[in-house]
């Protein structure tokens, strides 16, 4: 189901980044687009846990108007951002790899999308956008 700024990998499709590993190369633009998105959502993955394991107040549930959440997550990415850029080591450099693993195995402790609006538009977008990505890409290689 695609929904507004939503699009979900193609199904009976290689997905998971570890059926990517050893050279393998996608065969189709849903393949590629598969990748793609798996790849995209293990970068998010790792950089939320990151956050969440620098900062207690985005590591659980928040009360603030969404306003104030955005801004908080802003401070934290800001902060987090100068700690790694002005630190030799970084103590959670070590739990980024814990992190990524349990993310990738699903056990990152993510709470599910348990609806999102379906939209045909978003659908045909999903069919379009990887069409342009796989060509870009084959071209290259």
């Amino acid at each position: 189901m695609n929904g507004e700024s939503f699009l979900t990998p193609y199904r009976g499709q290689r997905y998971h980044l570890s059926e990517w590993r050893h050279g393998a190369q996608p065969r189709t633009v849903e393949e590629f687009f598969n990748m793609k998105h798996s790849s995209a959502r293990n970068v998010i993955e790792r950089c939320f846990g990151m956050l969440k394991g620098r900062w207690e107040i985005v590591h659980s549930k928040s009360f603030y108007p969404v306003k104030t959440q955005c801004r908080i997550i802003s401070v934290c990415c800001l902060l987090h951002n100068h700690i790694r850029r002005e630190m030799s080591v970084d103590p959670l450099e070590a739990e980024e790899a814990d992190i990524a693993t349990n993310a990738e195995n699903g056990m990152g402790g993510i709470d599910l999308i348990t609806h999102v609006k379906s939209s045909n538009a978003w659908t045909l977008r999903r069919d379009e956008m990887p069409q342009n990505m796989f060509n870009t890409w084959r071209n290259r290689v």
